[in-house]
């Protein structure tokens, strides 16, 4: 099975940079006058985040009703500035990427609004040099994770096939929705037990 593994495959916010919503949600009230209550109700809350993750809206209907739900008209770069203060790289699990592409492909699959991967360059600069154009955000494909159909397209797209593939998440439903997609997948809750689990699959030596 080690042998296999063609192709890593990560999640971004928790896994390769950590990711406080409240700091972003902090900024948003700031910025329209509110409360960060109001704000996490109007767009977690409510689930309308997850019509910007599956691709229901476009990210100009997306970035439209953002703005409506939070009473204030939120420009694309201050919706990107809230994002951005949000997100600290991982360095440890960073360096663990450099390593591995040099025997693996690599690729990002986070469930997010397409802007996140329009603007990760300002968003995560990190990213760029060690994924290079293999950054995915899941509104692309029309669904988001854990739907098995998300991985599937994600793989079409990148010409992997699934038991080729190890996937990384931080959440549990998403480890199980790329096991049902036929993939492996491993659980991240540590730069410790992820780098033992590559370890184990014989995908990472110590140097």
């Amino acid at each position: 099975m080690t042998d296999d593994i063609k192709f890593v495959l990560f999640d971004m916010d928790n896994v390769l940079c950590d990711y406080d919503r409240g700091k972003r949600v902090a900024c948003l009230a700031e910025l329209s006058g509110s409360t960060s209550a109001f704000i996490h109700e109007a767009i977690w809350g409510s689930g309308f985040e997850l019509l910007g993750d599956s691709g229901t809206l476009d990210t100009a209907d997306y970035l439209r009703g953002f703005g409506e739900r939070i009473g204030y008209p939120l420009s694309l770069e201050e919706w990107v500035e809230a994002r951005r203060r949000s997100m600290q790289a991982d360095r440890a699990m960073l360096e663990i990427v450099r390593r591995l592409r040099e025997t693996v492909d690599i690729a990002i699959l986070t469930n997010n609004t397409t802007l996140v991967a329009d603007h990760i360059d300002t968003l995560l600069p990190e990213l760029r040099p060690l994924f290079g154009s293999k950054i995915y955000a899941s509104a692309r494909f029309k669904t988001a994770k854990p739907d098995p159909h998300c991985y599937r397209l994600c793989l079409s797209e990148l010409q992997a096939e699934p038991k080729t593939v190890l996937f990384v998440d931080d959440l549990a439903a998403n480890v199980a929705g790329a096991r049902k997609a036929g993939l492996l997948a491993h659980h991240h809750s540590s730069v410790e037990t992820f780098r033992q689990a590559l370890s184990e699959y014989g995908l990472l030596h110590d140097q």
